[in-house]
């Protein structure tokens, strides 16, 4: 089998999902303060524009655009799970493969990233970031839902608040 090789590609546009280890735990919402600290401090240190952002209780979803010339998204991640983790000071139960690299066993090892190819695309993803809380029957519509940039985009004029009474969720799952 060849090895996967991801391509490089410089100020792409990204997706991504991330999540707990463990899918019943409500740690992101209860330490979203926390969490928005770390994303900023990563940002500060390493400039992205966030897109969307959707935190629920043991995942979240982001989308980035990332500066030209730049495609390291995977070590902004790498500092923003570690810089949260040792900021709330805990860990979780883990495995022995977990223990044996230091891993605190709050995060799940991976995430997940789509490279964003056009404008649809990107619709269907804002969509899918900002209409997760409803799939997950935290609120009945978007807007409902706190740790949400939907709210950022309603105020810039970016987003019309009228579609979040649909119940489109875009074509792929999570």
């Amino acid at each position: 089998m060849p090895n996967y090789i991801r391509p490089k590609i410089t100020g792409s546009t990204i997706f991504f999902s991330l999540a707990l280890a463990h899918r019943k735990d409500d740690l992101l919402v209860r330490e979203v303060g926390l969490l928005r600290a770390c994303v900023g401090t990563v940002k500060a240190a390493h400039p992205f524009d966030i897109l969307a952002f959707v935190v629920l209780p043991d995942h979240l979803h982001a989308i980035w655009q990332l500066p030209k010339g730049d495609c390291d998204f995977s070590n902004r991640w790498r500092r923003i799970k570690r810089d949260f983790t040792v900021a709330l000071g805990q860990t979780r139960p883990r495995s022995e493969s977990k223990v044996k690299k230091g891993e605190a066993g709050l995060w799940q090892r991976r995430f997940w990233d789509h490279h964003i190819r056009d404008e649809a695309d990107l619709a269907a993803h804002l969509r899918y970031c900002w209409y997760n809380p409803v799939k997950h029957g935290l609120v009945e519509k978007p807007l409902d839902w706190p740790f949400s940039s939907l709210h950022r985009e309603v105020v810039r004029g970016m987003a019309e608040p009228e579609w979040a009474d649909t119940h489109e969720t875009g074509s792929f799952g999570e």
